[in-house]
């Protein structure tokens, strides 16, 4: 055997090895309580949504809260999008030549600002500016700050040289390179990503409301609590509307990106 053939079959071993521990460790002794009458009493439930709750002319009913989980999404993307800016140009290997320590300290900071989860960050901005929806949209832009600055930097080392080279070969300085070389290469890709990590926010969004981070996220918690199948019925057909929606138009707008 080769070489690459025995480390691609290690790897697999590996793998196997893996998946066949996580399902071992995992407790199987509550599916003594499984009770298929409770299932099917669920599902029917589900199937009667409180259509009543959709809009009652309060700031409580589902078309306001998913307004507001729209507004936090949309809010944290444009946050997000802004402030990853100069961490994508400090991660950008190809930019700092011999100064390589300058991109590996900046995604060593990504990493770390992307591994948080956006329920922790919201758990932080609710006990630093209060709860409310301007937490979460906070949330949800600094995690946006890690995933932006990683995708988009990577894009940028990513990049044809070509027009790049052909550029400083004429005499154009390495900003006006930067600007009309690198940038036009870029600026569709990330534009795609922003509207993609959108879509993803908004999903996100819908949990932030645990914490007191604004959205449809308490009531639905509330209603789950109560075993208020109806209402958390009409939540979810809600949220899944919304996210149909969205992902439709982004997918359009992405396409006349390429």
């Amino acid at each position: 055997m080769t070489k690459k053939k025995i480390i691609n079959t290690s790897l697999l071993i590996v793998l196997a090895v893996i998946i066949v521990y996580s399902f071992i460790r995992i407790d199987y002794s509550n599916l003594i309580n499984l009770q298929f009458n409770n299932v099917w009493n669920i599902f029917t439930s589900l199937l009667q949504p409180d259509v009543s709750y959709v809009y009652d002319g309060s700031s409580e009913d589902l078309v306001h809260l998913m307004f507001e989980t729209v507004v936090i999404a949309f809010y944290g993307t444009i946050l997000g999008s802004i402030l990853s800016l100069p961490f994508i140009l400090l991660s950008a290997q190809s930019i700092w030549g011999r100064l390589q320590f300058i991109p590996l300290a900046t995604r060593g900071l990504l990493n770390l600002m992307r591994s948080i989860p956006a329920l922790i960050y919201a758990i932080l901005f609710v006990r630093v500016v209060g709860p409310g929806p301007f937490a979460g949209a906070l949330a949800l832009g600094v995690q946006l700050i890690g995933m932006l600055g990683k995708l988009v930097s990577e894009e940028l080392d990513r990049i044809d040289e070509t027009p790049v080279e052909a550029m400083i070969a004429a005499g154009s300085t390495h900003m006006q390179s930067f600007q009309y070389a690198r940038l036009p290469q870029v600026v569709p890709i990330a534009a795609s990503h922003i509207l993609n990590h959108f879509e993803i926010n908004v999903r996100s969004a819908t949990t932030l409301g645990l914490v007191g981070a604004g959205g449809i996220g308490a009531p639905i918690i509330f209603a789950l609590q109560q075993r208020n199948w109806a209402r958390v019925s009409i939540i979810l057909i809600g949220i899944i509307a919304v996210v149909v929606i969205i992902d439709l138009l982004s997918t359009a707008i992405r396409k006349r990106l390429r």
